[in-house]
């Protein structure tokens, strides 16, 4: 869950995933958004990596990250427990998220 919050700290990994969302990107593809160096983008690459939040795989010279949004769901559900609350994964989009607090149950 650490992990996952780090990654999130940071605006330019939350507009990664964001962009993730509609489908795989490449690493160019995602880096061509930003105004920043390929090397500051392989560094944000990793730390979404090492969350878990998005996977990579190599198809020939490129790169291809896709979006691992069960691991987002399961680090916000963690941190909601932490403060008493329930969360159920409704049969939605994924985004969608019922909460309740425990009390009410």
């Amino acid at each position: 869950m650490n992990n996952a919050f780090k990654a999130l700290s940071d605006p330019t990994r939350r507009r990664v995933l964001e962009l993730l969302k509609r489908g795989p990107l490449s690493a160019g593809e995602l880096a061509d958004q930003f105004e920043v160096s390929k090397s500051t983008m392989s560094a944000h690459f990793a730390i979404l990596r090492e969350a878990g939040l998005v996977v990579s795989e190599k198809h020939g010279k490129s790169v291809v990250y896709q979006l691992q949004l069960s691991v987002l769901e399961d680090a916000l559900l963690g941190f909601a427990r932490l403060f008493g609350w329930e969360m159920t994964l409704k049969s939605e989009p994924a985004s969608a998220l019922g909460v309740k607090k425990e009390t009410e149950i």
